[in-house]
């Protein structure tokens, strides 16, 4: 068994199995070259259907923090006749 490679450890008639062995694959080739300048494209690609509707909803939830903090500060009007 010492002089087989691998995929030549059996021998089927009839049948052509080919196979590439998983010490053999580039499991990273191009992630490099390609993937990263790829993934920026798809990013780029999305940004005006999820930036705008996020974009607006970030405005309508600032002023609303900002309208629900000035509806909670005191009217000194109020208090005037207590000093």
């Amino acid at each position: 068994m010492g002089a087989k490679h691998f995929g030549e450890l059996a021998k089927l008639r009839g049948i052509i199995q080919f196979r590439l062995s998983p010490h053999e694959q580039r499991a990273f080739a191009g992630a490099l070259s390609q993937g990263i300048p790829n993934t920026f494209r798809r990013i780029w690609s999305e940004l005006f259907f999820v930036g705008v509707p996020l974009g607006l909803c970030y405005l309508v939830y600032d002023q609303t923090e900002k309208e629900h903090t000035r509806l909670m500060r005191k009217n000194p009007a109020d208090f005037e006749h207590e000093k």
